[in-house]
């Protein structure tokens, strides 16, 4: 949770490393056209931010922030809550994204178009918790209350409706089962594979 301005450079840097920009500074007009998927980031971190920091001048900040992030959202297709996602978030591709406001990911995830994160049917708070480096696939439902743990690549289309404990497995399938101990590496970017 991003809770200083330290806090927000650092989530920032890392998202930028996840999404695979090079440059390191945001061209305001020039981005935005081509890659809102790094402005929407940026606007998701920036609401974060000033959501758990209230005071008059955050609480008007916040209010902008989160504006323009639901606005571009719209355009992207994205539903992504505030305080959900850890840093070197990846969202893919421009698409539908649904994450479920309740649901907790971890750090270093990426997620393809096409994914819904959500709850059990009838119930507003048991929704999926994510570990670190998970890699969710194009198309991936995850619902109820599960636990996904870490190092986990979950495959296309895949269904899960259960938990996985075991780390470094790949899953898939309707419903999704374990099919090999390859896990997520190499699919994603983290810091161990981040080659300066």
């Amino acid at each position: 949770m991003i809770k200083s301005k330290s806090d927000l450079r650092e989530y920032l840097e890392e998202d930028r490393k996840a999404l695979g920009i090079k440059r390191k500074h945001y061209r305001l007009f020039l981005d935005v056209v081509l890659n809102p998927i790094w402005k929407y980031e940026i606007l998701l971190r920036k609401a974060e931010y000033y959501k758990n920091n209230p005071s008059l001048k955050n609480k008007l900040l916040f209010y902008i922030y989160s504006y323009r992030k639901q606005k571009l959202g719209l355009k992207c297709n994205f539903t992504v809550p505030l305080n959900v996602c850890g840093k070197g978030l990846n969202l893919a591709h421009i698409g539908p994204i649904i994450i479920n406001g309740n649901a907790k990911i971890g750090d270093y995830c990426r997620i393809h178009v096409g994914v819904n994160i959500g709850t059990k049917a009838g119930f507003s708070g048991k929704a999926p918790s994510i570990g670190n480096n998970v890699y969710i696939g194009p198309g991936a439902k995850l619902f109820d209350e599960i636990t996904i743990a870490d190092n986990i690549a979950i495959g296309a289309n895949a269904v899960v409706n259960k938990s996985f404990l075991e780390p470094n497995i790949a899953i898939a399938g309707v419903p999704a089962k374990k099919i090999n101990d390859k896990g997520s590496s190499g699919l994603l970017y983290t810091p161990l594979n981040d080659v300066k």
